[in-house]
């Protein structure tokens, strides 16, 4: 069968990812309509080509090469459907997740501005249910629409369909490798619902701030204790926070008191993973090509020089550090693709 016209051949992802690890598709492709969407998918299917689907590559960990064909739509369409002070955000899936969510704060629209810099596209927000300064994607999300790899056909899901959990989705385990997301429906609101609870972001807005100086309240903290992906490869939260029984945490307090810890509507205990492997004296610890951030212990970071095997043998060594410690396995929040 012929290649149809958007497939390049060897194509170079070492920018496509914010680790910044080098990689190369044998086939890649960045479809932006559904037609050329559909006609991709006919032909994986029908040479038998291996799928890869990328986002905007921010918590994502590629190998040094990828066979078959990869696919990241550039469906970037939005538009806003009103309803008295309710609003509809219709997102295409190639939209860019932060510059979207300034754009909503800069039109007065609440319920992504705690949701700002996180790098990425739409159309994996989803999948890792992001979530950032006591906020998390469902709580905003009215649907995600997909397409079906086996049939092609398109389908909208509701929150509750989705499977939501902290830094889950049912994209992760049942819909794995069966659909391309497409887009998004948020649900927004022009009244005023700033959520100002978590850490010391009340201190940095006033007393009836708008939704664009809680965005770009957000955006300080976060440049303070984050690294630029674009100066310093990064995924941002390598880990995720553990989640343990009540009496694990306990004997843990009782041990660490001053431990940061939160205690969970099911009764089980959120534990903070930078916290732990700052306890084990490894922020700033570097070996070859990889580091622990000087200022964020959560976060792993790329010199340039590694791959993907390196980077994974150095963060076993991290978790190890923490499961000898505390007896608490530390679990990747990047994707390996």
């Amino acid at each position: 069968m012929k290649l149809i016209e958007p497939i390049l051949t060897n194509h170079d992802l070492t920018h496509a990812n914010t680790l910044g690890l080098p990689c190369r598709a044998e086939r890649f492709a960045a479809p932006a309509g559904m037609t050329v969407l559909r006609r991709l998918l006919q032909q994986a299917c029908a040479q038998d080509w291996r799928l890869t689907l990328l986002g905007g590559g921010s918590n994502l960990i590629l190998p040094t090469r990828l066979e078959g064909l990869v696919i990241q739509p550039a469906l970037s369409h939005w538009w806003l459907e009103r309803q008295g002070d309710n609003v509809r955000v219709h997102v295409g899936a190639g939209v860019e997740w932060h510059p979207l969510v300034l754009a909503l704060a800069h039109r007065g629209l609440w319920g992504t501005e705690n949701l700002a810099l996180i790098p990425g596209r739409c159309g994996a927000a989803p999948i890792q249910n992001i979530g950032a300064y006591g906020v998390e994607l469902c709580e905003v999300l009215e649907a995600v629409h997909v397409l079906f790899l086996d049939d092609g056909r398109l389908a909208t899901l509701t929150p509750a369909e989705c499977a939501f959990g902290y830094r889950d989705s049912i994209f992760k385990s049942e819909l794995a490798g069966r659909v391309v997301i497409t887009g998004l429906t948020l649900r927004l609101t022009r009244q005023a619902r700033p959520r100002l609870d978590y850490g010391d972001l009340s201190a940095r807005v006033g007393p009836r701030p708008s939704a664009l100086d809680v965005a770009e309240a957000v955006c300080a903290i976060r440049r303070e204790k984050l690294p630029d992906p674009v100066q310093l490869g990064n995924a941002g939260s390598f880990f995720k926070n553990p989640i343990v029984a009540r009496d694990v945490a306990d004997r843990l307090l009782a041990r660490w008191p001053d431990m940061p810890h939160f205690t969970l509507d099911t009764g089980r205990v959120k534990l903070a993973a930078g916290w732990l492997i700052d306890r084990c004296g490894l922020k700033g610890w570097c070996d070859g090509h990889f580091g622990v951030h000087e200022r964020q212990a959560l976060v792993l970071v790329h010199f340039g020089g590694g791959d993907a095997d390196e980077l994974l043998a150095f963060a076993e060594r991290v978790a190890q550090c923490v499961q000898s410690r505390f007896g608490v396995a530390l679990e990747l929040e990047p994707r390996r693709a």
